[in-house]
């Protein structure tokens, strides 16, 4: 009998463990397809905003988003993960892994990986929207707070052979 109460609670504790299902209107299905599309090496050609002559974007709060132009970024679609560098030589030199995923919306999620961290502790991310996607080019779209007004910033990416 003890046996059986025990066992009784021990499935109402598991039971009662189930996570919730997302909020009605939430994607968090990703897009295989569309990720396959960015597998491999690409370098960002250009940064756009409104008033980039006159303002200036801390870029991911890495660095300033005039040297994210000739980065180098690497997609792994298969597991999510991939590398980038800025190696532009009037700014500091950066290097990270990063976590990334494409849900069903075009939402771009991304994470920058310090080395010795794993991906599920690293609770800071970034989410923008990816655009004009072909087989050599897409864009990333950041909104951003420049001079009291949401802006655009456009990541243009050219893939590299």
């Amino acid at each position: 009998m003890y046996r059986i109460i025990l066992l009784f609670t021990f499935s109402v504790l598991i039971l009662s463990c189930k996570t919730p299902a997302p909020a009605e209107g939430t994607t968090t299905k990703t897009d295989r397809s569309i990720q396959s599309g960015l597998k491999g090496n690409w370098k960002i050609t250009d940064v756009t905003f409104p008033g980039s002559d006159y303002f200036k974007v801390n870029s991911f709060q890495i660095a300033d988003s005039k040297c994210f132009i000739g980065s180098t970024w690497q997609f792994i679609p298969n597991n999510n993960k991939g590398t980038m560098s800025l190696i532009s030589p009037d700014c500091q030199t950066f290097s990270s892994s990063i976590v990334w995923s494409i849900s069903k919306d075009s939402t771009f999620s991304l994470k920058f990986i310090e080395s010795g961290v794993k991906s599920k502790n690293v609770i800071r991310g970034f989410v923008l929207k990816l655009a004009n996607q072909t087989s050599d080019s897409f864009q990333l779209i950041d909104q951003v707070i420049i001079g009291g007004q949401q802006k655009d910033v456009v990541y243009r990416f050219q893939k590299v052979n």
